[in-house]
């Protein structure tokens, strides 16, 4: 067992550029920034990669913090199943869960999927993200795209029934699914709602912010709406209840691919669809959650294809393709 030895721990903050700047109704930036996590025991080294969020209050420094706060307890045999227990949910414990999963799967000489009884991974279609501006602007993004499978269209500002229609005439063949960040009111909740059902979107993501989000229990839901800000780990689900159809599960809110997976197994028993995405981050970060997405209705793990350069080696990406890590990456 990994908890057998000691475990050395390195951490540091990573900024990645950008292609461009990646725009949701929250704001624009150019970086990626990212916590990478090494955790190294009895000759093998393990991986793992966060995205601190400043809508959950956290920053690169405050996650770093966190992380090495354990220093002490991962050299005294901290180990994954402590893990879940030694910190809350959120970025510092995914690093450290991803690491953790890396780690014992080169420890034994195997996968990660096969620790976890998984089956072995396969390629999935993958969305590719739209960000929100103007329609033209958006029009002309979804254009170069639109040989895509799966496009994810960022709205969450006055005149969105503009910007899905001029993704859509751009896109003609591609499923599209909306993510509106939380942007819209429920008074226009309905308005946005058909705009998007008359341009063919088959999920609207997250449309009301998570604080105000009943009014979704009260409308009859001819798209189905999916969690994202109002959908963290396993205890977030039964305040989802009537009011969402699906949730997207990532692993820096869950905290990791050991919460992820546990998540998406009770989601599921609840009737809830399963979206697995991710943040703006390098091919790291989306290595584990590519056995979380092996169940998923949507797939949305297209965040080192916003990145002007990925890590070495990182993912295969073909068309919309994305394929499982090889274990030179992770797991």
């Amino acid at each position: 067992m990994v908890n057998s030895h000691r475990i050395d721990l390195s951490a540091a903050v990573e900024s990645w550029p950008i292609a461009g700047r990646f725009v949701i109704s929250r704001g624009a930036k150019t970086q990626a920034r990212v916590v990478v996590v090494e955790l190294s025991a009895g000759g093998a080294r393990g991986r793992g990669e966060c995205v601190p969020y400043a809508r959950y209050g956290e920053t690169p420094q405050s996650v770093l913090a966190a992380i090495e706060g354990l220093r002490a307890e991962l050299a005294a045999g901290l180990d994954r199943q402590a893990l879940q227990k030694a910190l809350p949910a959120g970025a510092a414990r995914n690093a450290l869960d991803c690491a953790f999963w890396d780690l014992e799967a080169k420890r034994a000489g195997t996968r990660v999927h096969a620790l976890a009884g998984l089956p072995a991974p396969r390629p999935l279609i993958t969305a590719y993200t739209i960000s929100i501006g103007s329609p033209e602007d958006m029009h002309a993004a979804a254009r170069k795209a639109a040989g895509r499978a799966l496009l994810k269209v960022k709205l969450g500002a006055d005149g969105d029934p503009a910007r899905i229609a001029a993704v859509r005439a751009a896109a003609p063949q591609a499923e599209l699914i909306a993510d509106a960040n939380e942007g819209w009111t429920p008074d226009n909740l309905a308005g946005n709602l058909v705009a998007c059902a008359q341009a063919g979107v088959t999920l609207v993501e997250q449309p009301l912010p998570a604080s105000n989000d009943a009014a979704l229990a009260a409308i009859a839901r001819t798209i189905p709406v999916c969690a994202d800000e109002s959908a963290h780990d396993r205890a977030s689900l039964a305040a989802l209840a009537g009011k969402y159809d699906a949730v997207n599960i990532k692993l820096d809110k869950t905290g990791g691919l050991t919460e992820a997976l546990a998540m998406a197994q009770e989601a599921k028993r609840l009737g809830f669809a399963i979206m697995c995405g991710c943040m703006v981050a390098t091919s790291l970060s989306m290595a584990p959650a590519v056995l979380l997405a092996q169940d998923a209705r949507v797939v949305d793990l297209d965040g080192p294809l916003l990145l002007a350069r990925d890590r070495e080696p990182g993912l295969r990406y073909e068309g919309s393709l994305v394929y499982p890590p090889d274990h030179t990456l992770w797991g």
